[in-house]
């Protein structure tokens, strides 16, 4: 063997050392790629994966198996646990082709594209604002993000996985709403175990009223967790921070949301919907396994709505349901098979006067959907705002940490409640009973209700021994032939009344709602003819006040100088007849301040009239769309007016003797008397609900485009959220001083719903008030008012309050309002070729991404 002496040594390592150096010049830019970071210039392929910087998550290519094992995505799951616990897939709904060609890359302008590499098209992007020199890195939280190349603050983020998560919540994440992306988070169940596809299943936020999370199944709620009180969800007592868990929930104008923080950075922990049900897991690195520690639903009272309307549901009960006291089951039969899902009614009526209330502890609060929220209050202004208000059913504190503090009210039916044990959660609930069942169950009274039941006690004792007296003292005989006279005389006005409009067919020969017998008398007084002729002048042109599609109004002044308004049917408008049977059935049991009386009627031979009381301002429309006379209606004129249509609209729906939908509400049918007290009018096409109705539906849609809600205008779906939509276009239009109908902004792009949507999401609100209110005015309460009427108009019926929620939204100066979601209005129109003089427009109306398209002349 040739000995090799030094120089020869280091010669031939030198040469080698410069060929690995030539070597890895070469292979490194296309083997090395950093291990948690994607650039433009280095994308992920299909055999590559990225790791955070922790070892906690990795991104990669993966297909399920089973039946989709031919299916590929894109996903994050964790690194330690082998079974590929996955937490997140970007294209759940458009799987990639099984090509090894397959990438996912980062544009310049920083936007993540998957490309599938048989096709070569993109099946996911992100949704974002554009950014230069950016970076796609995923983190040790579980979060994929889109960041400046130097710059790692949070909220410099262009884009992150967070904002859009699957079937699960991770720590650090939000469950809920953004004003700011308008981002509405929630999570929904794989469509089965090897298909990442949405599923039937969602855990989401409810914004509306105080907000809770529900778990839906194609949009019907199978449980629901409570509303939040400040400590946890009222309906998840388990819910106590730990050295190793905490729980957070923001409630503001700009974002509500719900999240939890793991504070043992060795364990990890995940909030998943597996098809039915809720479940939180917790990981062991020791055990190598995960835990389910808590789930939902997971007993009989976990079911939504389990024993229906005012039932309370108890599994410490068998059976598991209870009415409150001052209650009983609606159907007893079913309710002693153990089954309470028809609820609970009322032993005694109400009166708004002596009405206690009923103290119930450890509850978890009915379904807030639908109830008022103002944090600034405390829990004695709360009682008193439900003492006022007589629709008010039930109260509490918002929020129990420390003392107690905020409110919330209800003015509906209460639903979904529970009662736990003592030590186990819950809060106190205070539910409105008339006073003798308070007095059962010692519930919260006051001094004015005990003084009002020993006066009526007093005055009954007075009044029987007066009574005694005077019937001592009288002759019987003459008082009883005097009483036989009058109750004949008067019964025969009553029947000759019933019978003159029975043979017109203007009311039924026998009731027709529930509730009435054929004995009860049509209280309405008759005018003749003549006497209608006389004070209006025969009718002449000079008193008419105004003409629709039934005929004309006419001012009239009867003999005794009383002013009264005369509509009269016109004699060929068989649309009018049934409008003036309806109206006639429907306004003369109607009594309140902020709807038209009707007076009287008359019916001879082919005229059929409807007396009114004359209003001296006539209808709301000509005041305020006239640009001087609208100078008589300040902000506060406004504002009344506002409040005042919102109780008579409340008092059709839920405190009259019917439930009735208007189902024509506008400017034009609101009149004003002299002090501009706004009344309800015009009753033609208004209907009647039953008391377990909450909708129907009608193939003959009526009303006054501009103000139809969208489910009413396409389908004929007609309820009280259909008025509450054309009271909340009613609300823009006294604010704004414009009609939704012939207002279109920038080039016939926005009608006024759109205007007002469009200049709220910019925070530009206050531009919408009209100048001529002048300098004096609110500007919360303007701001207040304009939110209101956007909630009202919201596209999907379920979004919109109720009138109980409006009325008390309206009176409260701190309350804290849900934000409103997209309304359904109409983008614009154009001019229609017609064969006709008339000028006809089509008009196109966006609806749950459907156009429909409406015809109208003019």
């Amino acid at each position: 063997m040739r000995n090799i002496n030094t120089k020869e040594y280091y010669s031939y390592y030198f040469h080698q050392f410069s060929l690995f150096l030539l070597i890895s010049q070469f292979f490194v830019p296309i083997l090395a790629i950093p291990t948690d970071t994607i650039t433009p210039t280095q994308p992920l392929t299909k055999d590559q994966t990225l790791v955070s910087s922790g070892q906690l998550f990795e991104l990669g290519f993966f297909n399920p198996g089973g039946v989709n094992s031919d299916k590929w995505y894109v996903g994050i799951w964790y690194k330690e646990p082998q079974d590929r616990t996955f937490v997140w897939v970007a294209n759940r709904a458009n799987p990639l082709s099984n090509s090894p060609t397959s990438v996912l890359k980062l544009t310049e302008n920083g936007t993540l594209l998957l490309i599938d590499g048989q096709t070569r098209n993109s099946v996911w992007s992100s949704d974002q604002t554009p950014a230069n020199n950016a970076v796609a890195q995923l983190l040790d939280s579980g979060n994929f993000v889109v960041r400046p190349e130097n710059d790692e603050t949070e909220q410099n983020y262009t884009w992150q996985s967070f904002d859009y998560p699957t079937d699960t919540l991770l720590p650090g994440m939000k469950l809920g709403w953004d004003s700011k992306s308008g981002l509405n988070r929630n999570i929904t169940s794989w469509k089965t175990a090897t298909d990442p596809a949405p599923g039937d299943f969602t855990f989401k936020i409810n914004t509306n009223g105080l907000p809770e999370v529900f778990l839906t199944n194609k949009q019907e709620i199978v449980y629901r967790s409570g509303a939040w009180n400040g400590l946890r969800f009222s309906g998840v007592p388990e819910m106590k921070p730990t050295e190793i868990i905490s729980f957070e929930f923001q409630f503001t104008s700009d974002e509500i949301y719900y999240m939890f923080e793991l504070h043992n950075k060795t364990l990890y922990s995940r909030l998943v919907v597996n098809h039915n049900v809720l479940e939180r897991y917790m990981w062991i690195p020791t055990n190598s396994i995960w835990n389910r520690f808590w789930y939902a639903p997971k007993d009989q009272c976990d079911g939504y709505t389990e024993c229906g309307m005012s039932g309370i549901c108890d599994t410490n009960l068998s059976p598991v349901c209870k009415c409150m006291v001052g209650f009983k089951p609606k159907n007893q039969v079913a309710w002693d098979l153990r089954d309470g899902s028809d609820g609970c009614v009322r032993f005694h009526k109400l009166d708004c006067e002596t009405d206690s209330f009923n103290i119930l502890r450890n509850m978890k609060l009915p379904d807030t959907t639908s109830s008022f929220v103002d944090k600034n209050m405390n829990l004695d202004e709360c009682e008193a705002m439900c003492r006022k208000n007589c629709s008010c059913t039930a109260y509490t504190n918002s929020n129990i940490s420390g003392s107690g503090s905020g409110c919330v009210i209800w003015s509906t039916e209460l639903i979904d409640m529970r009662q736990y044990a003592a030590a186990e959660g819950g809060q106190v609930l205070y539910v409105r009973v008339a006073s003798s069942d308070a007095a059962e169950s010692g519930g919260v009274g006051s001094s004015k209700t005990k003084r009002v039941v020993i006066a009526a006690g007093i005055t009954v004792g007075i009044a029987i021994v007066l009574f005694g007296v005077i019937l001592y003292f009288l002759s019987k005989r003459r008082k009883y032939q005097g009483s036989i006279r009058t109750k004949s005389e008067n019964k025969g006005i009553s029947e000759r009344s019933q019978e003159l409009l029975v043979n017109a067919a203007i009311i039924p020969s026998k009731r027709e709602f529930s509730g009435e017998t054929a004995t009860e008398e049509f209280e309405l007084p008759l005018f003749d003819f003549s006497t209608l002729a006389m004070a209006t002048e025969n009718f002449s042109h000079a008193t008419k006040l105004g003409q629709g599609g039934f005929g004309c109004v006419y001012k009239g002044i009867l003999v005794e100088g009383q002013e009264i308004a005369v509509k009269r049917l016109s004699k060929n408008s068989g649309q009018g007849v049934e409008e003036f049977k309806n109206e006639l059935r429907l306004i003369a049991r109607l009594q309140h301040r902020n709807l038209v009386r009707l007076l009287g009627c008359c019916v001879d031979m082919e005229e059929k009239m409807l007396i009114y009381e004359y209003l001296e301002n006539k209808s709301l429309d000509s005041i305020l769309f006239n640009k001087q006379k609208c100078l008589l209606l300040d902000w506060q004129m406004r504002f009344n007016i506002i409040c005042g249509i919102a109780r008579g609209l409340l008092y059709l729906h839920q405190d009259s003797r019917f439930r009735i939908i208007h189902r024509d509400l506008k400017a034009s049918n609101i009149l004003l008397d002299k002090d501009l007290t706004p009344k309800i009018s015009d009753f033609g096409m208004a209907r009647i609900f039953g008391g377990d109705e909450t909708e129907g539906n009608t193939k003959r849609v009526v009303g006054t485009y501009g103000y139809m809600s969208p489910e009413y205008a396409m389908d004929g779906l007609f309820s009280v959220k259909s008025d509450v939509f054309s009271f909340g276009v009613l609300v823009l239009e006294i604010v704004t001083g414009k009609k939704n109908r012939g207002f279109y902004y920038q080039n016939n792009q926005l009608n006024l719903l759109g205007h007002a949507w469009k200049l709220w999401k910019e925070g530009r609100g206050s531009e919408l008030l009209d100048p001529s209110v002048g300098e004096t005015f609110s500007p919360c309460e303007v701001m207040r008012c304009i939110q209101v009427g956007l909630l009202c108009v919201q596209e999907q019926a379920e979004d919109r309050p109720k009138m109980a929620t409006v009325v008390l939204m309206l009176g409260s100066e701190s309350a804290s309002l849900p934000q409103p979601k997209t309304p359904g209005f109409c983008l614009g129109r154009r001019p229609v070729d017609s064969d006709s003089h008339s000028t006809n427009y089509e008009e196109t109306c966006t609806v749950n991404q459907v156009t429909v398209t409406m015809i109208d002349g003019r």
